[in-house]
């Protein structure tokens, strides 16, 4: 008592003003500079720049490319080189083929990895801890290693140049179940799950009501870059099909150019710029929407 009554009194009648305290910008919404945007333009010009040229290459003849400097701004060669691009191979059916394989794969990839992420996350049986170390494992072994057993395999089936000598053994990737398995054990309580089967729902309803809504961004990130990887592989599909075939896209660029003992690189790049092309579009069309997912699923209640 003695203190408040022993207390100054503020000058002019005005009550004291209140101390500044740490954290009081925590919620505030931070503005990025002008140095911010000079330096997220500069690396926007630098990942451009690739595909920009490529677009130049394309819009070039051969020998155009190939001589010192190098054409910085479009010629008028890209109709023509598209026409000789799409005609030599059979780019259309290799677009087809490259997505349905691509998509597959993804869809695949995306479905099992979620499953077994979920039971490796959330799930108490014998053997979990060990099952998932040879999972991780696995990632550690060259893909070159199972060529030749794989390639027996699919001779033994008749799968060559056939799209499932691509697409079955690439159904499920041990990234993706690491990926969503770490995901799910952060992001999904357990509450979550206890509750649904007070309710009593079973597995399966578990899985789709419960699971699925919380692992959609994941989802949605890891099936976008397993299609990306699906549509750039190259390696195996080059074994297992044939240009004259059933080609994907890789494929058939690879024979893109060709004749005469030289190689045409105007028409090489343009067949690398119809390849990347479709890509460019699904992420312009689905790449607000991923980015809305990873966002929302980052942000906590």
């Amino acid at each position: 008592m003695t203190h408040a009554l022993n207390r100054p009194a503020p000058a002019h009648g005005r009550p004291p003003a209140p101390r500044k305290r740490f954290g009081t910008k925590a919620g505030r919404q931070h503005h990025a500079g002008p140095f911010t945007y000079v330096l997220l333009g500069f690396a926007a010009l630098i990942s451009l720049f690739p595909l920009y040229w490529n677009l130049v290459a394309a819009s070039h003849t051969g020998e155009r490319v190939v001589q010192a400097p190098s054409p910085l701004l479009p010629g008028k060669e890209l109709f023509n080189n598209l026409s000789i691009a799409w005609n030599q191979v059979d780019m259309g059916e290799a677009l087809i083929n490259t997505t349905i394989v691509a998509g597959a794969v993804a869809c695949s990839t995306v479905l099992f990895a979620t499953l077994a992420g979920f039971a490796f996350a959330k799930l108490e049986f014998k053997g979990r801890n060990v099952l998932l170390t040879i999972v991780v494992a696995t990632m550690t072994v060259p893909p070159q290693l199972s060529v030749i057993p794989l390639y027996q395999l699919i001779t033994e089936f008749g799968w060559v140049n056939q799209l499932q000598s691509v697409i079955l053994p690439s159904l499920v990737a041990a990234f993706g179940v690491f990926f969503m398995r770490q995901y799910l054990l952060e992001a999904l309580p357990v509450e979550l799950i206890e509750a649904a089967r007070v309710d009593g729902a079973h597995s399966l309803r578990i899985i789709w009501h419960v699971v699925f809504p919380v692992a959609r961004p994941a989802m949605a990130v890891l099936g976008m870059l397993i299609f990306v990887q699906a549509w750039n592989d190259f390696f195996w599909p080059f074994i297992a099909l044939t240009p004259d075939g059933s080609p994907t896209l890789q494929v058939a660029l690879a024979g893109l150019g060709s004749g005469n003992h030289s190689i045409n690189h105007a028409i090489v790049l343009t067949g690398a710029l119809i390849a990347t092309l479709p890509l460019l579009a699904v992420f312009a069309v689905l790449g607000k929407h991923i980015v809305g997912g990873i966002t929302s699923g980052a942000v906590k209640s």
